[in-house]
This record gives C-alpha cells, sequence and structure tokens, in this order.
C-alpha cells in the first residue's frame, strides 16, 4: 500500500487521480491527520509519497519526522 501524506497542497489531487487511474492501493492523510505509530503499527505501507506543499518547514506537519524514520526502510518520493 503506498502512503499519501497531504501537505495541503492542490496538485495532491492530480497525484491521488493518476494513481488511482493506475490502480494503485493507497491511503492519504493530512500532514496532522496521522501519527508515527500509527503509520508503523496500523498502516503498515510499503512505499510512501510525500506531495508538494507547505511552503515552510514548520508547517510540514509529520513530513519530516516521515523522512527521518521511514527513508532506510521503504522508498518514499517527495514531490516539489
Amino acid at each position: 500500500m503506498l502512503l499519501v501524506i497531504d501537505n495541503y497542497d492542490s496538485f495532491t489531487y492530480n497525484l491521488v487521480q493518476y494513481l488511482g487511474e493506475l490502480g494503485v492501493d493507497m491511503k492519504i492523510f493530512r500532514n496532522d491527520e496521522v501519527t508515527i505509530d500509527e503509520i508503523e503499527n496500523d498502516l503498515k505501507p510499503d512505499k510512501i509519497l510525500i506531495s508538494p506543499g507547505p511552503g515552510t518547514p514548520d508547517k510540514a506537519g509529520i513530513s519530516i519526522d516521515v523522512l527521518k524514520n521511514f527513508s532506510k526502510s521503504m522508498p518514499i518520493l517527495g514531490v516539489c
């Protein structure tokens, strides 16, 4: 399953739409609606996509922690 972290950017909709057309199994969460614990223990994705946004790192929510916690264990794509 692909986990999509939505950084409140309108382009996220386009990414999700295209991936859906390809039949990708995914779950989408805004950057302040999911925790590292939930990702690790409940969602258990095998890859992560971090959407564009939010403009400044202090508004990135969980995105930076996602990189710190999962970058060595699964593929992560960050879109700018």
